[in-house]
Parts: structure tokens; C-alpha cells; sequence
């Protein structure tokens, strides 16, 4: 099939879309083009690399539509304004829209795993319009029109970026404080949950969408690694990773934002107050989905990968 991907370089991408060119299928690419893969790859060698930017480009969904895909992979849509265009412009035309979401279209957690089915109301901008674009995607599908399916991942991880930490933030320092065997303050009691998954998997999720049509068609599926970590846990088998033992000091919300940058707190706060572990029954027992990392194997490579580029200095 002819297989276009709306940013096709970023994390997932990255992985994707070498698996579809070893599947046999033909990929077309869209992006900016202000950076390439993540990691390089033979296949991209074959792969058409087409530069539009989504924001500012109103003949956008018209260009898409002129490539001629089989099936259109939507990794970077984020408004169901946005999302709706497109759709309004593949129906008719193309055979199938695999749109990328996310866990956070759920809110805070109340029973685990969390199903397709289950998951609290989101809140948030982001994962509201998440939310949004999955459920409009599902009824699009079951009246009648553009076939669709929905994939839902966890923190994406892997080598070139900055995963998730334990706190639920981005800053280094943290890494810096395991690997040194330092006291690190912890909101609460450690027990909040994180749902990594390493991008691969997530194009794994993804690659299995898009060859069992009729299987998700008009279906959302979560997409994370089997378990999820809490923050105590994933602490402590960090600082194993150096040969050290995590020395937590738990402290109240209020406490943890007295000493934390307000962008990380605030971060920490919108990861932690989630507390998310999402199920992957469905999208194993429909699609085939057998993710290969543990949310640790899928962490720890990217840090290496980090320490390696000199980009985490310890």
C-alpha cells in the first residue's frame, strides 16, 4: 500500500516508518523538515520526503489527498478542529486514517488497568481535545464513513530525547541526583504510577493497525509497555543503574514546589495527579500488539543514549 505519514520524523515516526518500508509498503512523508529521524535507518533511503507545515499551509489536507495514499498515519494532530478537516477531505479518498492520541485523554485514575472503556473524563487542553478527536474518530467510522482507528500511548521513550523522570518531569538533575546516591524529594509517598512505552513499540502499535484494517476499524486501542512504575519504584531501579541506592525523602506538594522550578512542578503535577496504568488487552488480543521493552529497558536506554551525546553529563 501507499502509506502517508503526517510527521513522520519525530519519535514515533522515526520507528514507523522503517517498519512500513520493510513491510513492502510504499511511505510517504510529511513534515517540516527542521530535523530528520531520531535514529537513521537504510530504509529511509526509499522512503518521499515531502516538506508542509500543517499550521500554515491551508491547502494542507489537499496535498495529503494528492499523494494518493491507501491509508493516511496522523501522528501530530492535536485539535479536533484540525482533525475533523482532515477527515472531511479523506472521505471518499483514502482507505483508512490511523490517528495517533494519548493515555491522557483519560483523567485521574480510579480503577486499573485502565480500558479503552473505563478511563475518568480528561481534563487539560491537551487531553480533552485527545479525547475529542478519539470519540469523534469512532462515530465517524461507525456512521458510515472514513474508516479510522485511534492509538493511545503512554510518556513515549527512546533514544535522542528526554524521557520522562521519576518526579514526572524533564529536568536532568534529577538523573544527576540517582546516579550520585543523593537524597531526592519525592511529593507524597512514591506510590503515584507513570505508563512509559518505548517508541518502537508505539510503532509496532501502529504498523499492526494499518495491517489489520477490519480488525480496527472504527477502534481506539491503548498503546503502552505491559506494566506501568511508580514513582518510588522507578526511583530506586534508576540509581541501580549507577550502582547506587535511591535515598527518597517524601514530602508534601506544597514542600516539593518550594524547592522545584515551576515548570517541573507543574509537570510533575500533571503526570503524578494522573496516576495512569492503561491496559493493552485489547490492542493484544485484536491487533497482534506484543511490546518488547518493560518500562525500564525502554527508559534506561534512552538516559544511556543522553550520557553517550554528552547531552547528560553525571
Amino acid at each position: 500500500m501507499r502509506i502517508v505519514v503526517i510527521g513522520g520524523s519525530g519519535h514515533i515516526g522515526t520507528f514507523l516508518v522503517p517498519r512500513l518500508v520493510r513491510a513492502g509498503h510504499e511511505v510517504i512523508t510529511i513534515s517540516r523538515g527542521t530535523r530528520g529521524p531520531y535514529v537513521s535507518s537504510p530504509e529511509w533511503e526509499s522512503v518521499r520526503l515531502v516538506t508542509a507545515d500543517r499550521e500554515r499551509d491551508s491547502t494542507f489536507d489537499d496535498r495529503v489527498v494528492g499523494l494518493a495514499p491507501d491509508v493516511v498515519v496522523d501522528l501530530v494532530c492535536f485539535t479536533l478542529a484540525s482533525a475533523s478537516a482532515l477527515v472531511e477531505r479523506l472521505r471518499g479518498e483514502v482507505g483508512h486514517l490511523v490517528h495517533c492520541g494519548s493515555i491522557w485523554r483519560y483523567g485521574v485514575s480510579h480503577r486499573i488497568p485502565i480500558t479503552e472503556e473505563t478511563g475518568t473524563p480528561p481534563f487539560g487542553e491537551y487531553g480533552i481535545e485527545k479525547d475529542r478527536i478519539a470519540r469523534m474518530l469512532k462515530e465517524e467510522t461507525a456512521s458510515g464513513g472514513l474508516v479510522t482507528t485511534s492509538l493511545h500511548p503512554g510518556h513515549i521513550v527512546g533514544p535522542g530525547w528526554v524521557p520522562i523522570n521519576p518526579l514526572g518531569n524533564l529536568d536532568l538533575s534529577v538523573w544527576r541526583t540517582l546516579a550520585a546516591g543523593e537524597p531526592l524529594r519525592i511529593p507524597g509517598l512514591g506510590a503515584e504510577m507513570m505508563h512509559h512505552v518505548h517508541a518502537d513499540d508505539v510503532a509496532q502499535a501502529f504498523e499492526v493497525a494499518v495491517s489489520h484494517r477490519s480488525e480496527a476499524a472504527g477502534e481506539d486501542f491503548n498503546a503502552v509497555a505491559p506494566s506501568a512504575i511508580t514513582v518510588r519504584g522507578y526511583a530506586e531501579a534508576a540509581a541501580a543503574w549507577f550502582g547506587k541506592r535511591a535515598v527518597l525523602e517524601s514530602v508534601s506538594w506544597a514542600e516539593f514546589e518550594e524547592t522545584t522550578p515551576k515548570e517541573h512542578a507543574e509537570t510533575s503535577w500533571e503526570h503524578l495527579v494522573r496516576s495512569q496504568c492503561a491496559s493493552i488487552e485489547k490492542a493484544r488480543t485484536r491487533l497482534g500488539y506484543a511490546p518488547r521493552y518493560e518500562p525500564m529497558e525502554a527508559v534506561e536506554e534512552s538516559v544511556r543514549w543522553l550520557i553517550l551525546h554528552g547531552e547528560l553529563t553525571l
